[in-house]
């Protein structure tokens, strides 16, 4: 296997940058990168780090062995399309990032008979702490499996699922989820400064409990509902929050809006995979 691919990312937005910096700092040579953007002043940062850089996606397309579709999923299947003739020259293995679309849908608007991965991958990637899931098409060989693994855990974890419908749960879980947490922060930073904190001070323990649960979850050997038990003293104070959450019906929300998320992947599989 190639030690150094070369890599064309289509679109140098915040999800490529971040797959390009942890690159970087993963040691891959910057001049095995291709970055391509239409603007060709939003690429002279990357120029400036020593990566190549055009505003003609086929021009990095025809010379490289990997190529990381990074735009906006309302925009893919033009810029496949226009792709088609470099792509079917060139054969490289396409990972795509954009979220809803299949990998039918995308072989079919670079003309077929491509290798493909998708990617669902979160926005704690920009902090090289994503969580990615991964699918591959019938044409992926394994090294190229093992290759576009080494790309996406630049931004943190992969893991790969062998049903492209699981990408709909992985968006539920690790996509969308995100934002699930930053929802509790708020209503926990909220909460306190209404019990009369600061809102500074309300803030910072709020962020540094969130980061130390992460911490304490992914570093023990039990499983959350373990650890929480464990915090949870008979007729103590933190006994009464569990208890109010349960009363409301916490469980059974979390699985409801996740759900809706899961319904709105699939919808969006549709639309745009038709559009």
């Amino acid at each position: 296997m190639t030690q150094f691919p070369t890599l064309a990312f289509i679109g140098a937005g915040n999800m490529a940058r971040a797959i390009i910096g942890g690159l970087l700092n993963n040691g891959y040579p910057a001049e095995k990168i291709w970055a391509c953007e239409p603007e060709a002043e939003r690429l002279q940062d990357l120029a400036d780090q020593g990566l190549q850089v055009t505003t003609d996606n086929n021009q990095a397309v025809a010379q490289v062995d990997i190529v990381v579709l990074a735009v906006k999923p309302q925009i893919l299947k033009p810029v496949c399309t226009d792709l088609a003739a470099s792509a079917a020259q060139n054969r490289p293995l396409f990972i795509s990032v954009a979220a809803g679309i299949t990998s039918d849908s995308i072989n079919q608007w670079l003309g077929g008979e491509h290798a493909i991965v998708r990617c669902m991958p979160n926005t704690p990637a920009l902090v090289q702490m994503g969580a990615n899931g991964l699918c591959a098409n019938s044409a992926v060989t394994a090294e190229q499996k093992a290759q576009a693994e080494k790309v996406i855990s630049a931004t943190g974890i992969a893991l790969w699922v062998d049903d492209e419908e699981q990408l709909h749960a992985i968006t539920a879980v690790s996509g969308s989820g995100p934002a699930y947490y930053f929802l509790f922060m708020e209503a926990m930073i909220a909460a306190g400064t209404k019990m009369g904190l600061t809102p500074e001070v309300a803030t910072q323990l709020t962020l540094q409990t969130a980061r130390g649960a992460a911490e304490m979850a992914f570093q023990s050997d039990v499983p959350p509902a373990e650890l929480r038990r464990r915090v949870t003293s008979p007729n103590g104070t933190t006994e009464q929050a569990i208890l109010s959450f349960q009363a409301n019906q916490l469980e059974a929300d979390v699985e409801t809006a996740m759900q809706a998320c899961y319904a709105r992947s699939e919808e969006m599989a549709k639309e745009l995979g038709e559009a």
